[in-house]
């Protein structure tokens, strides 16, 4: 079972001192009275199948979960139907916050693959920030993070052509699986890959384009050799002309905090 696969099948652990997120390094250390506090906090864990919701657009749900493991999506949907993508959710995100400024949940989040979550109960955000403020600081700056990839989004869907777009697709989200370790490469070492499970009507609705136009667009790329999608894994060929046709900016990506 290669390294990307094994991490994606995993559920969370009775303990949190076994995590196999933060063995991954892309994770900021807690100290042992803040990592007992997290394992106080959660009340349990879920498995959920793909194509399951796992938050519902306007009712109210009383939760906060962490992704373990599997892909999951954040949108929002018009009374026709329409729905817009608002970002994609990969292992050691939190999901659910804004729902506590709301009578509702201001958005949806469907699972793309197999998730599982940690569950959390809402009304413990209270000792958190009182008595843990530096895992307070830490939901702050997830918080932050999110609203900094809306921001990016909105620039993309504002300013950028549908080449770019989708340029800028393929670098964020390899870029978030490769510092979640889930990179595979061949026996020599040369071929390397990430786990791919959206489809071209995800991009379209994440990207704020059709259907026809979205396939149109990676066949393109896919026929300059910038990259190759097969069999749900995605492999980066000429990774610098895609930077620069998404005017992507190579920063190394910061560890992020987790609960």
């Amino acid at each position: 079972m290669s390294k990307d696969t094994a991490l994606f099948a995993t559920v969370p652990p009775a303990q949190c001192q076994a995590c196999r997120l933060r063995q991954t390094g892309a994770f900021t250390a807690v100290k042992p009275k803040e990592l007992a506090f997290i394992e106080t906090f959660r009340a349990s864990t879920a498995s959920k199948s793909a194509g399951s919701t796992l938050i519902h657009e306007q009712k109210p749900n009383g939760k906060l979960f962490t992704l373990y493991s599997g892909w999951a999506f954040r949108y929002k949907t018009l009374s026709d139907g329409r729905r817009q993508i608002l970002n994609f959710l990969l292992p050691g995100e939190l999901i659910g916050l804004q729902q506590e400024f709301a009578d509702g949940a201001m958005h949806g989040i469907e699972a793309v693959t197999d998730v599982s979550l940690c569950v959390f109960k809402r009304d413990g955000l209270w000792d958190l920030f009182r008595h843990h403020p530096s895992l307070g600081y830490d939901v702050t700056w997830m918080s932050a993070r999110e609203e900094g990839f809306v921001d990016d989004n909105l620039l993309t869907a504002g300013r950028r052509n549908a080449t770019e777009r989708v340029a800028m697709l393929l670098m964020h989200l390899y870029r978030r699986l490769e510092r979640l370790g889930l990179e595979r490469t061949d026996a020599d070492g040369l071929d390397a890959s990430v786990e791919f499970p959206i489809n071209q009507q995800h991009i379209a609705d994440n990207l704020g384009l059709s259907l026809v136009h979205t396939n149109k667009t990676l066949r393109r790329l896919h026929k300059l050799g910038l990259h190759d999608l097969t069999d749900g894994r995605l492999r980066l060929l000429n990774t610098k002309a895609l930077e620069r046709i998404a005017d992507y900016y190579d920063t190394p990506l910061k560890r992020v905090p987790l609960l």
